[in-house]
C-alpha cells in the first residue's frame, strides 16, 4: 500500500492554519475553553491539578524514560522505580490515596513491561511531527498539522502510532479508528519520517488492553477533511475576534457534564451553572 497521496510539495499560500489534535478537539468540545486556553491573555484563572492527569503524566513519563534505557535495563523492576522517580502527589485527596495509586501505577508498568516486547527501540518518543496538508488538487496546503506522539514504532517498512491511556475505560478498535488525534499523527509522522504510517494503537496500561486499527488512504482523508473544516471555523472565529468581534458569540460555551472538571471552571459562569464541581480525584480509575 502506498502512502496517502497528498501533495506536500506545492508552494504554501501566505497564510496557513497551524493546528494540533489537542487544539482541534478543544475547539470542537467547547469554543470558549479554546479561547481561554489559547487566545486570552493573561490566561484566566484555572482550577488546581487533577489526580487523574497527574497519574497519566507519571505513567507516560516512566514509560518514556524506560525506552531511553539500554534494552538490558528495560525490566519490570526498573519500570517500577521510574514511577517512583517521576511521582507527584498533585490532585490526590491525601497522602494515603496518593500512595495507593503510586503502588497501583507501579504494578501497571511492571505488567506492561512483562507482557509486551520492549526490546525494540522506538523511532520516536514524545516525537514532534508536522505536515502541511493539501486536500484540493492543484491548490496549496490549507493547514499544517503538528504535535507530539507518545511513541512511534517501526514494524517492517511502516510506522505505528502508539498512544498510552490510563483512564477508567478500556479502549476498543472503534475508539482507535475514530481517534482524530491518532489519524493526524499518522499523517504527520509519515511526512516527518518519510515512511508510510497506517497502523494506530491505544495501549491501556491499567488493563494491558491494546486497541489497534489500520487506516486506509480514504479513512485518513476523512479525518483530514474534518480537521480542515474545524480549522476553517477556528481561523474565521479568531480573525473576527481580532477584528473586534464579540468573543461570547464567536467562542460560545457548550455546557455539559465535562464542565464539572474543566480547568477553566473558576472563570466560566456557564460552566459553574452546568453542575457541581468535581473533586480533583473523582476521575481516577476505581
Amino acid at each position: 500500500m502506498e502512502q496517502i497521496g497528498f501533495d506536500f510539495g506545492v508552494e504554501a499560500p501566505r497564510k496557513l492554519t497551524k493546528v494540533s489534535p489537542a487544539r482541534l478537539a478543544t475547539f470542537e468540545d467547547c469554543p470558549r475553553r479554546y479561547r481561554m486556553s489559547y487566545l486570552d491573555r493573561p490566561s484566566p484563572t484555572r482550577t488546581g491539578a487533577w489526580a487523574h492527569s497527574t497519574l497519566g503524566a507519571v505513567v507516560h513519563n516512566a514509560l518514556r524514560a524506560l525506552f531511553d534505557l539500554p534494552v538490558i535495563k528495560r525490566v519490570p523492576q526498573r519500570a517500577m522505580a521510574l514511577v517512583a522517580e517521576h511521582w507527584k502527589d498533585a490532585g490526590f485527596e491525601d497522602s494515603d490515596q496518593a500512595a495507593r495509586y503510586r503502588a497501583r501505577a507501579k504494578g501497571w508498568v511492571a505488567e506492561y513491561v512483562e507482557h509486551n516486547d520492549v526490546s525494540v527501540d522506538p523511532v520516536g518518543l514524545e516525537r514532534w511531527v508536522s505536515a502541511p496538508v493539501t486536500l484540493e488538487p492543484g491548490s496549496g496546503p490549507s493547514l499544517i498539522i503538528e504535535g507530539r506522539a507518545d511513541r512511534i514504532d517501526q514494524r517492517g517498512r511502516e510506522l505505528v502510532i502508539i498512544d498510552y491511556k490510563t483512564g477508567r475505560r478500556e479502549p476498543d478498535e472503534y475508539e482507535a479508528r475514530s481517534s482524530q488525534a491518532l489519524a493526524l499523527y499518522a499523517v504527520a509522522a509519515a511526512r516527518t519520517l518519510r515512511t508510510p504510517c497506517y497502523q494506530v494503537e491505544l495501549h491501556h496500561v491499567p488493563t494491558g488492553t491494546i486497541a489497534a486499527a489500520e487506516h486506509t488512504e480514504q479513512s485518513l482523508k476523512r479525518h483530514l477533511q474534518r480537521a480542515d473544516e474545524t480549522a476553517g471555523d477556528l481561523r474565521l472565529a479568531t480573525d473576527t475576534l481580532n477584528a473586534g468581534g464579540d468573543e461570547d458569540v464567536l467562542f460560545p460555551a457548550r455546557p455539559g457534564r465535562r464542565c464539572s472538571w474543566c480547568d477553566f471552571r473558576p472563570s466560566c459562569a456557564a460552566g459553574q451553572e452546568a453542575g457541581p464541581a468535581s473533586q480533583p480525584w473523582e476521575l481516577l480509575a476505581p
